[in-house]
């Protein structure tokens, strides 16, 4: 048999899918994998129960229906303050993997370098191997992940393609400020790079942070590509819909490679989803004090549990501290606390270029009744030691 391709040494196992499988073997709560628990609104399920009964079942218009695409670039022109049009700035993709997929094929050649601050999301860098293009990272100083400006300058100096820009961030829970992504800007502007964003935790912030979109920033759109997907914001991850927002030159390029690689998104689904692009504003403000209700809920059983932790200024994931429980190796504490104690976390070591052993990501986008009785499960982890 010939051999498969040499890019796959490069990808590791999933340790997000490997806890979740885990999680699913132990009948542990999985707090590992990036899924609410609850259902979206009643809304939106019958929205696509009337989708499916009217005939929406056929192959849509590949860069996304347009009422979609128009529903998509009012609400983002509504929350940024920059004005785009669904005709030639949006492009609906299949989740905001398959988005930030394209877009690194779109900009990348063998060898270009892309700057990725460290924690990361894991599927960047698969996305840049499987392009052969080098993933190159930039650390962010802890507690509060902040940038080594000087250090991310450098970077760019020595030649880079674009930046990855997770905001808010997977796994630190990171808002990103106004003034921190001008910066980044400006060097992208200075060294004539890519900004590309993923902001598909955009409603996710817990005051007093705030969200701010840098293609809304002066003189950035051109050059900034927003990936984004419905997953979070309407608790459907399992719909698949993700969006591209970028210049109409890039929308083109995008479009062209996603005809090819997955043609089009849920038509079904896509029908359904115009009813919540429409939200009022309060859907909006209620999801973020659910949201905040829920980090409080599972931090404070974190710290009776005696765990250390990063609080989170967005997302609904926490960086917990494991040094008190003795363990010198994150993936080791994660099976053990998964079969012993029946609650799931994602090893922190999987999110890091550098060698972190210490730290754990868990998810509180959990039903109160779920996070309690995990918390109660933490509670008793130091009796297990």
């Amino acid at each position: 048999m010939r051999k498969f391709s040499p890019r796959l040494n490069k990808i590791p196992e999933s340790a997000i899918s490997e806890m979740n499988n885990l999680a699913h073997l132990y009948k542990a709560i999985n707090l590992a994998s990036g899924y609410p628990d609850f259902n979206p609104p009643q809304a939106l399920i019958e929205a696509a129960v009337d989708a499916l009964r009217k005939g929406h079942n056929q192959y849509a218009d590949t860069a996304g229906k347009r009422s979609l695409r128009n529903a998509i670039a009012r609400k983002f022109s509504r929350f940024s303050g920059l004005e785009v049009n669904g005709e030639d700035h949006v492009t609906v993709t299949v989740g905001g993997t398959e988005a930030m997929f394209l877009v690194l094929a779109a900009l990348c050649e063998p060898g270009d370098r892309v700057l990725i601050f460290s924690p990361f999301y894991e599927n960047y860098a698969v996305g840049l191997h499987l392009l052969d293009a080098q993933p190159v990272y930039v650390h962010l100083r802890p507690p509060d992940f902040q940038i080594d400006r000087e250090a991310l300058r450098q970077e760019f100096k020595q030649g880079a393609k674009a930046i990855i820009v997770c905001n808010p961030a997977n796994p630190s829970g990171k808002v990103f400020t106004e003034e921190e992504l001008r910066f980044i800007g400006s060097l992208a502007q200075e060294f004539d790079a890519y900004v590309i964003t993923d902001e598909v935790y955009e409603h996710i912030i817990f005051p007093p942070h705030r969200h701010v979109y840098a293609a809304a920033l002066p003189g950035l759109f051109e050059r900034t590509i927003t990936c984004g997907s419905l997953s979070k914001t309407y608790a459907i991850t399992g719909w698949r819909l993700g969006t591209v927002i970028a210049s109409e030159e890039i929308t083109e390029q995008i479009r062209l490679l996603h005809d090819y690689i997955t043609l089009g998104a849920p038509a079904p689904l896509q029908t359904a989803a115009i009813s919540a692009l429409d939200f009022p504003d309060e859907y909006y403000a209620e999801i973020a004090r659910q949201y905040t209700e829920m980090r409080d809920i599972f931090l404070d059983y974190l710290a009776k549990s005696g765990f250390g932790y990063i609080p989170p200024q967005g997302t609904y994931f926490v960086l917990a501290d494991i040094t008190p429980f003795g363990f010198e190796d994150d993936r080791q504490f994660c099976y053990w606390m998964t079969r012993e104690v029946g609650v799931s976390a994602v090893p922190g070591s999987s999110f890091f270029a550098e060698p972190v052993h210490h730290l754990v990501r868990f998810n509180f986008a959990k039903r109160p009744e779920t996070l309690h009785e995990a918390g109660q499960r933490l509670l008793e982890i130091q009796k297990l030691r």
